[in-house]
């Protein structure tokens, strides 16, 4: 194809560049422009890729076979980078199942579904329940909280390691670089520091996928190193630490984001927020799944066309790049009325904060049941909260994570209900060791006792 063909079929352009300062303040605006005028389009940025912001070209794409999530890191397939645009090329590690296409996603999905499904998760609720209510009297004296560092930081992590199998008083060593790797630039004075906390990070990981070799102890991390294949052979150590990973992110920093600004909404909405309260039976689910599609905590993924195709209204050749974006299709005017707006009790609520297709996010039921446990507590126990605009820090970008890296609210200060946070985290770790809780559901089915 001519380089004059080549340009005229990606049409229409659009400089597109979610990396751009501001783009945090513009995404409604941007989204806004794409829906009228190019819900798919080619940007130049970062390469060049085409960018999908309609519900319709998105939901498209996300279920098309010759859409690719594959990550070649040898160089023995196709050469296909996976789902980060521009590339991450410098990491050695692909992110799990999320870079892999099927046959190799559903051979090693599999193994992770007896973890991750409603009735498994559904056994960590008391769990779940006692580190909310710990990490709330850790402040609850006060009259102050961080919502982010005080409780949404805390709980994910903490849950997530207890599901892979990992002690939990090592919460620390992978919170903060898993946070931070997402709002640290490249050129941040503070980038070394965070990619050193992340080497260490990886290096505990490592440690424990080999403690847990030696010494078996139930859990994700168990399920992998023992019973996880690809192309019917044991799962190598590196796809290992890629899956570790990918749970780990998942794990944290979404839940933490989707908690971070349902609660800043609610603080700014003291009506609704007594409504949602007052009426939890009847809006929690519901409006659960409206702050997932009005602040899409992952707002997109990259793809890799697999073959020449038009599809959605435009023109695709083999090996251009695709960025999805679940945020801007969750607000699209053609199938959400009033799309701008939080409504708590929206019904027929079908956005893609997960995700679409084989891909769709494995962790969904966690993050669902997670966030509803602290976002119950915190109405329950500090209903008059008031977070602190001027000290409250959005990420930068919301290149990758629509997130927060501090929340800050004050509340009429209440008692302790119990131990803090520490002699907690001990209690839970005798819990998870006697209790079993990190087996599979169909090993394990009771709910944890504490």
């Amino acid at each position: 194809m001519s380089a004059t063909e080549s340009t005229g079929r990606r049409r229409p352009h659009f400089p597109f560049d979610r990396y751009a300062p501001g783009y945090r303040e513009s995404f409604q605006a941007i989204t806004e422009h794409m829906h009228q005028h190019c819900p798919i389009a080619w940007t130049d940025n970062h390469d060049g890729y085409w960018v999908a912001a309609g519900n319709r070209e998105v939901f498209e794409l996300a279920r098309c076979p010759h859409v690719s999530n594959d990550r070649d890191i040898e160089g023995v397939r196709r050469g296909y980078q996976g789902i980060t645009i521009p590339s991450a090329n410098e990491s050695a590690i692909r992110n799990g199942i999320l870079e892999m296409d099927d046959p190799e996603h559903r051979e090693l999905r599999s193994v992770l579904n007896p973890y991750l499904s409603p009735a498994a998760v559904q056994r960590w609720i008391p769990f779940v329940d006692e580190l909310v209510r710990a990490a709330l009297d850790e402040k609850i004296a006060t009259g102050r909280i961080d919502f982010v560092d005080d409780l949404a930081n805390i709980v994910p992590a903490v849950l997530t390691l207890a599901m892979l199998g990992i002690p939990l008083r090592n919460w620390a060593v992978y919170s903060e670089p898993a946070h931070a790797t997402v709002y640290t630039p490249p050129d941040s004075p503070e980038y070394e520091r965070v990619h050193r906390l992340h080497q260490e990070m990886g290096l505990d990981m490592y440690t424990n996928l080999v403690e847990i070799r030696e010494h078996p102890r139930p859990g994700l991390v168990h399920a992998l190193a023992t019973e996880a294949t690809l192309g019917g052979e044991p799962l190598p150590d590196i796809e290992i630490l890629g899956m570790l990973g990918l749970l780990i992110g998942g794990g944290f920093d979404t839940t933490t984001a989707l908690t971070a600004h349902s609660l800043e909404w609610l603080s700014e909405h003291p009506a609704e927020r007594e409504t949602l309260s007052r009426e939890r039976d009847e809006l929690l689910d519901s409006a659960t799944e409206e702050f997932l599609r009005y602040f899409t905590p992952a707002p997109g993924d990259g793809r890799t066309l697999t073959t020449d195709i038009e599809l959605a209204g435009a023109r695709f050749a083999e090996g251009e790049r695709l960025w999805l974006s679940w945020a801007m299709a969750n607000r699209d005017p053609a199938v959400f009325e009033q799309p701008d707006t939080v409504v708590l009790d929206r019904k027929g609520n079908r956005h893609f904060s997960f995700g679409l297709g084989i891909h769709r996010c494995i962790g969904s039921n966690v993050a669902r049941a997670v966030y509803k446990r602290m976002l119950l507590a915190v109405l329950d126990r500090i209903p008059d909260f008031r977070c602190i605009p001027e000290e409250t820090v959005h990420y930068e970008t919301i290149a990758v994570i629509q997130g927060m890296r501090h929340l800050p609210a004050t509340f009429t200060p209440g008692e302790p209900l119990g131990p803090g946070l520490a002699e907690t985290l001990e209690k839970l770790q005798t819990v998870c060791d006697e209790q079993r809780l990190a087996e599979p559901v169909t090993v394990r089915k009771d709910a944890a006792q504490i």
